[in-house]
């Protein structure tokens, strides 16, 4: 995680448990967030020659790391526009590279701490 995506979550926590563990909490609705990338035609042919040949697919990882932490970007901005402290029982549906994109969604229950 670099310092921005630190910055921009600041204030809001995002924790794959149920209680955040430091208090009671009130539990709020449903957060959403998704992120989509495109992999431009070169990564795809690069990839697709790795895929036949074998070895890691490190374009396509780098492009998914950076898709599931613009998703979680957008789940933080949500939940600070909802005016939550943070969000639990966050999921990370099963990233899905498809024809050119990589698709990530993200959800969780908002709370404020009480």
């Amino acid at each position: 995680m670099s310092n921005a995506d630190t910055d921009r979550r600041a204030g809001i926590r995002l924790l794959t448990t149920d209680s955040p563990g430091d208090g009671p909490i009130a539990l709020g609705q449903l957060i959403t967030s998704s992120a989509v990338s495109g992999a431009n035609i070169l990564r795809d042919m690069r990839e697709a020659i790795t895929n036949t040949l074998g070895g890691e697919m490190t374009r396509y990882e780098r492009l998914l790391d950076q898709t599931i932490e613009r998703a979680l970007d957008k789940l933080a901005d949500k939940a600070r526009a909802a005016g939550y402290d943070g969000v639990v029982a966050i999921r990370l549906t099963h990233p899905s590279i498809t024809d050119g994109a990589i698709e990530v969604v993200v959800a969780g229950t908002g709370y404020r701490s009480t």
